[in-house]
């Protein structure tokens, strides 16, 4: 590759803290979680419920708009029957959540139980008031975000309201497709079946208000700021730490390297900056090396660290 470029890597990388090691090799144990842990953590989960059930009772029930996987089955069975939606939740989740236990974990699992309770409860509570709106678009768009909001903060403290993503999880470890296609084949079937029940008319609102309701769970897991690693192949590296730590006010982590044909040494620069910083970190690299080599990658997740900075100037 030639240098003086810079390239834009489609990639998600997470980057989480390893555990500590101790001098003899063996790592530090991680103490284990207090009762507040879990209290906010029960607390975060009861929040998401109570949003989500408003999306659902509030906007996209009353207008026979409804979401994909288990949640769009339970409100047309519901439609058919007249049980309680809470009853079918937690119906149709049971062997999804035995599923879970046995891929993914307990803590997942006992999550995921209490979020579904929750939600239960709180569509039993709120199918009483009356809906927001009457007009099935501006249901599908508002309680799209709302339900996606609701959704995503759920998934953010590890549980979930749906057992097909569980499914196309242990599809993919069996078969060809992939996890994406799996949950997208069962929500065309679910979706293809609320136009059979509700009109067709009602289903296309349905398959838009799951397309808001799956870009605002992205939105809930990945934030509006995106991050981005940055890593930077250089001769001037020190004036180059210098200039990232001072102007644009991140921590820089250097590491050694060597060109793989010509064997000259070479340094790396490791840093992680916010989609708002990456014109300026430009700027910055190639003012200092304009034949410095940069790989920019879209970071999912940061844990652990102090991913902090100070005022740009």
């Amino acid at each position: 590759m030639e240098q003086g470029s810079i390239m834009t890597a489609e990639m998600d990388t997470q980057i989480v803290q390893t555990p500590t090691v101790s001098k003899q090799g063996k790592p530090h144990k991680t103490p284990p979680k207090g009762a507040i842990f879990y209290i906010k953590k029960a607390a975060m989960l009861i929040l998401g419920a109570l949003i989500t059930a408003a999306g659902l009772d509030l906007f996209l029930i009353p207008n026979n708009v409804i979401d994909g996987g288990v949640v769009g089955l339970s409100i047309m069975s519901h439609t058919i029957t007249g049980m309680t939606l809470g009853t079918f939740l937690v119906i149709y989740n049971i062997p999804f959540i035995y599923m879970g236990y046995k891929q993914i974990g307990k803590s997942f699992a006992l999550s995921t139980i209490f979020a579904i309770v929750m939600l239960s409860v709180w569509t039993g509570v709120l199918h009483s008031v009356p809906p927001v709106t009457s007009d099935p678009f501006l249901a599908a768009i508002f309680g799209g975000v709302v339900t996606g909001l609701g959704v995503g903060i759920v998934m953010r403290t590890g549980g979930s309201f749906d057992g097909t993503e569980i499914v196309a999880i242990i599809l993919d470890a069996r078969t060809q497709f992939s996890v994406g296609e799996v949950v997208m084949f069962i929500n065309l079937f679910i979706l293809s079946s609320a136009g059979l029940l509700y009109g067709w008319d009602k289903a296309m609102y349905s398959l838009f208000a799951y397309f808001v309701i799956a870009k605002m769970i992205d939105v809930v897991l990945k934030g509006l700021d995106e991050s981005y690693a940055v890593m930077i192949v250089t001769s001037e590296h020190e004036e180059m730490t210098e200039a990232l730590n001072e102007r644009l006010g991140r921590g820089v982590t250097l590491l050694h390297g060597a060109g793989g044909y010509t064997g000259e040494a070479k340094e790396v620069l490791y840093c992680v900056v916010t989609r708002l910083e990456l014109d300026k970190l430009k700027e910055i690299v190639l003012d200092k090396d304009e034949k410095a080599f940069v790989t920019i990658n879209a970071v999912h997740d940061i844990v652990g660290g102090r991913f902090k900075k100070k005022a740009i100037h």
